[in-house]
């Protein structure tokens, strides 16, 4: 994800280098204060605070984890803080998925509202399952990873993710016979 190099550069203070640094990981920032606090200002919000977090503490990085670790646990734990002052709702008309197969009309349209269902169901979930839900699969963090950015024990984590992939399934085992409605 981003050179080791680059890192030691910013940590000695090249300006130049943090900001590239930085420009790097903004992307992967927004995308996973988004999934855990489903609100575009408020993921925007969460960002900007865990670059500003990053640019100050860069110095205190140690190798002993992943970069890409550490920053994902700036993030998430600041995205855990303002969704436990504010509890957000979520408005899933603000947050369209949109599907780009053109071609079949019907699949699009299912897919659709299979991928709508999908996110209500995460979005339904306890905060700690949705978090370990959101870093595992739309992060790409492995368990290792997942645990040294919540601070969790591994078998932990792998509960949450037992649990969460349960509750999950039986959501939307209740959408697809019409039980639950949105």
């Amino acid at each position: 994800m981003v050179e080791q190099g680059l890192i030691r550069a910013a940590q000695a203070g090249d300006r130049d280098a943090l900001i590239t640094l930085l420009r790097e990981i903004e992307g992967h920032v927004y995308k996973t204060a988004f999934y855990i606090l489903h609100n575009e200002q408020d993921a925007l919000d969460a960002s900007q605070e865990a670059l500003i977090r990053v640019y100050t503490k860069i110095g205190s990085y140690e190798e002993k984890a992943q970069f890409k670790t550490w920053v994902g646990r700036i993030v998430t734990n600041i995205c855990i803080d303002k969704f436990r002052r504010a509890k957000p709702t979520v408005s899933m008309d603000e947050h369209e998925m949109v599907i780009k197969d053109k071609h079949d009309v019907e699949r699009e349209v299912m897919s659709g509202y299979l991928a709508q269902d999908i996110q209500e169901a995460i979005d339904q979930l306890p905060e700690h399952h949705r978090t370990v839900i959101v870093l595992r699969y739309i992060q790409d963090l492995s368990y290792n990873e997942i645990a040294d950015c919540l601070d969790l024990p591994l078998n932990t984590v792998k509960s949450y993710l037992f649990r969460a992939r349960q509750q999950l399934q039986n959501r939307l085992q209740e959408y697809q016979k019409g039980g639950v409605s949105g």
